[in-house]
């Protein structure tokens, strides 16, 4: 749960540290401390900065989520569980910026990668039916409503569903 910099640093560290215990011939120390190396440098590019961005996401901080999501050398190379989650953030600024075009782009991309569970999935399957709604796209709401349906297990998600359900029979 590093930002960029701090992962540089700890890389940084680490290498000077392995190359002090090779000095000093402790050569299993210091292949321990490659091995953390090459832990550190796979979770530069798998896990980023995605866990640091949740955080503040979790506190309603979104200068904070996005500069945290804008550390992500390339969101393509992040593992698929952490993927989701970028995506939906970043779904969930551009929804809060009221760039709904961007938001939806993001909400499918977070409805193809794994999430925390189903409710999770529901509720981006919900947000790109409420933004279909928007554009008035009776078709695609009923298909993003039809899926969330068959995953809905809260009734605080079946009701939103049943609603928007209303609302898009009345187009």
């Amino acid at each position: 749960m590093f930002s960029k910099k701090g992962r540089y640093i700890l890389m940084v560290a680490t290498a000077i540290a392995a190359l002090g215990c090779l000095l000093y011939l402790e050569y299993q120390l210091a292949s321990f401390l490659v091995l953390m190396l090459a832990l550190l440098i796979w979770s530069h590019f798998k896990q980023s900065s995605v866990l640091l961005a949740s955080k503040h996401f979790k506190n309603g901080d979104y200068e904070a989520t996005e500069n945290a999501l804008d550390e992500v050398p390339d969101p393509e190379r992040l593992a698929k569980n952490r993927r989701g989650y970028y995506e939906f953030m970043r779904a969930n600024i551009a929804l809060h910026r009221e760039e709904y075009d961007d938001a939806e782009y993001h909400f499918q991309l977070a409805s193809r990668f794994p999430l925390g569970g189903k409710t999770d999935k529901v509720f981006v399957l919900i947000h790109l039916a409420n933004l279909a709604l928007r554009k008035k796209d009776k078709v695609r709401i009923l298909a993003y409503l039809d899926i969330a349906k068959d995953m809905a297990s809260t009734p605080k998600a079946k009701e939103i569903i049943n609603k928007i359900e209303k609302e898009a029979n009345s187009l």
